[in-house]
């Protein structure tokens, strides 16, 4: 297994400071938590986090059917969203991204948080501090991220454990977190809030523009008369292969293929065979060529002039247009 992955244990790791963090003695008291916003993010925390012997105090959200909906679930009142803050010693703020900072200054504004809470919401792309006046109240603000993809309840609660977790805000909340993460199963690592526009363009990355990636793919099989779901049959295993090679060698010594092997020749039919195709989806090609360039030098499967024989041969796509 190659060294970015630590054999599945659990645990967190400072990205900050670049070492791991020495786990707590022993575990603290479990804090009754709050939900802000009923979704699939929130309502998995919910129900698991009270699997694990968390007082679920309150939920709330910004309608009250899904709230009402979830509260049944945890046998627990739905309240507004002030009130249920008020209830609770960690406040999960489980809100569309551009919905966070204006739900956290209302409910400060009425008084929902106090010094010693921890307030935590769950956005990849925004730092702790777009928790509007929670600070200011005198409690700890983070953010608590899971690097992972939900695309409905039942995903959530399966794929949260086990799941990496990125923390950033204040230091005094960590352990807290770190308690979170390490019930929910999951292994964590903190960064800082200036790294989290990078670190969620990423995540971004792996995971939406690989739908894009896969969605191009499955349109190129089309055009010889495939169908999507056809056409996704046929690529899913090749993915899944290449998905289990990235696991065990990692993403540089995983690369295989015309571009691995210097083979321009391929290439220049792929090329060719593009001219047909929009201009936006022959670049895309070429960009990704260039770069897949990048990875077989550093794995070092061609020399220097083979990466640059083939950049030229990639750059014809832009000559082209």
């Amino acid at each position: 297994m190659f060294a970015g992955i630590k054999n599945g244990r659990r645990g967190c790791f400072d990205a900050r400071a670049g070492r791991p963090v020495k786990k707590e003695r022993a575990k603290m008291q479990k804090p009754s938590i709050a939900i802000i916003g009923a979704g699939k993010v929130g309502s998995a925390l919910a129900i698991l986090l009270q699997r694990e012997g968390y007082e679920v105090a309150a939920v709330a959200s910004r309608t009250a059917a899904s709230a009402e909906a979830l509260a049944a679930r945890l046998n627990c009142p739905a309240l507004d969203s002030r009130d249920a803050a008020a209830r609770a010693g960690l406040v999960f703020i489980t809100t569309p991204d551009r919905e966070i900072a204006p739900v956290s200054a209302q409910i400060a504004a009425g008084g929902g948080f106090k010094p010693g809470q921890i307030v935590a919401h769950t956005s990849g792309a925004h730092a702790a501090g777009e928790l509007r006046g929670v600070r200011e109240a005198g409690a700890l603000a983070l953010s608590i991220h899971p690097l992972q993809s939900f695309a409905e309840l039942r995903a959530a609660m399966e794929n949260l454990p086990g799941s990496y977790f990125a923390l950033e805000g204040d230091e005094a909340a960590m352990p807290v977190a770190r308690q979170v993460v390490d019930d929910l199963k999951g292994k964590c690592f903190t960064i800082s809030a200036a790294d989290k526009p990078l670190y969620h363009a990423a995540a971004c990355i792996a995971s939406n523009y690989l739908v894009s990636l896969m969605h191009f793919a499955t349109f190129l099989y089309a055009g010889f008369g495939l169908g999507p779901r056809e056409a996704f049959d046929a690529l899913y295993p090749l993915v899944r292969g290449t998905v289990a090679n990235i696991s065990k060698v990692g993403p540089t010594a995983a690369l295989t293929g015309p571009v691995a092997r210097g083979d321009g020749n391929t290439i220049a039919g792929h090329i060719r065979a593009f001219k047909q195709l929009d201009p936006e989806l022959r670049e895309l090609y070429g960009r990704l060529g260039r770069y897949t360039v990048r990875v077989a030098r550093e794995k070092g499967s061609i020399t220097e002039e083979q990466g640059r024989e083939l950049i030229n041969i990639f750059r014809e796509v832009d000559d082209n247009e």
